[in-house]
């Protein structure tokens, strides 16, 4: 697959550069020539040599022509990689290898051979109730800014619904979560039998609470759940601010941030994640 990384390394031309006039500006790498005769495009990968703002170019070599390329009719974000590859995909068959899109400021890039497995899958693990899940809510609104369009990656959810455990003997860690049961933040447990869903923190809180009773436990923690674990590179949250960062849970890499972090934490904890994924040249679960 080529797909440029900057929309700068792009020319676009109606003519081809020819004669005594074969210069090019120094930061193209790739040059789109538009016949306007026939409306078709032809693509080449650009050499060039000499200094200052326009270079000669010294070969011009065509990747795509013709009936190979397709021009995409609506103006998209082009610094979205993950939409234009999977759009691209959808497109090319046997005779298209090749499709050009507009941006909003009307400048353009393309997409030659796409290949969707150079987009990362980064799974969301998280719970719900309060409904929507908080840290799916935050990611996907995020995703929406186009801050993360470069990275190349799409988002999927595992998300695991609480409700499942809600019964009159349940324990839950915070009553905010609206769940049916009792609350470790305003309930007091005093006989034999509860069943607490919680943590590692919220098991140490009821025995420190209630001392001596007899419960059973159900492990939300993401690092020792016992109702769910990541199946793919991931980003979580957990209560305690020492384990955000770049972990691994289960043989598989991942973010994870705290239970209150922020937009800009999450933000920044996804790049740091795909930087160390594309550094170690690890894009897949293992």
């Amino acid at each position: 697959m080529i797909f440029p990384d900057e929309y700068k390394y792009i020319g676009h031309s109606k003519d081809m550069p020819d004669g005594e006039d074969r210069r090019i500006y120094f930061l193209t790498k790739y040059l789109i020539v538009e016949n306007c005769e026939n409306g078709t495009y032809s693509l080449f990968e650009v050499e060039h040599q000499g200094d200052g703002l326009l270079r000669d170019a010294t070969n011009l070599k065509e990747l795509a022509s013709g009936e190979e390329i397709i021009r995409y009719e609506k103006e998209l974000n082009i610094k979205d990689r993950a939409l234009l590859i999977d759009i691209a995909a959808d497109i090319c068959n046997e005779k298209i290898n090749t499709v050009i899109f507009t941006g909003i400021d009307k400048h353009l890039t393309f997409v030659h051979k796409p290949d969707p497995s150079e987009i990362i899958e980064i799974e969301i693990v998280d719970i719900f109730p309060p409904e929507p899940s908080w840290l799916a809510s935050v990611v996907r609104r995020i995703e929406k800014s186009g801050v993360w369009g470069d990275l190349s990656i799409r988002f999927t959810e595992n998300l695991t619904d609480l409700r499942q455990f809600e019964g009159e003997n349940t324990v839950f860690p915070c009553s905010s979560s609206g769940l049916k049961g009792k609350c470790l933040d305003c309930d007091v447990i005093d006989e034999d039998g509860a069943l607490l869903v919680g943590c590692e923190i919220s098991k140490s809180l009821f025995e420190s609470r209630f001392p001596g009773i007899k419960y059973s436990f159900v492990n939300i923690c993401p690092f020792k759940s016992d109702i769910f674990k990541p199946t793919k590179i991931f980003i979580t949250r957990c209560c305690r601010a020492e384990n955000s960062g770049i972990v691994t849970i289960g043989g598989i890499r991942g973010a994870v941030v705290h239970w209150g972090a922020s937009e800009f934490d999450v933000t920044m904890a996804i790049r740091d994640l795909v930087q160390e994924l594309k550094l170690s040249g690890k894009k897949d679960n293992l």
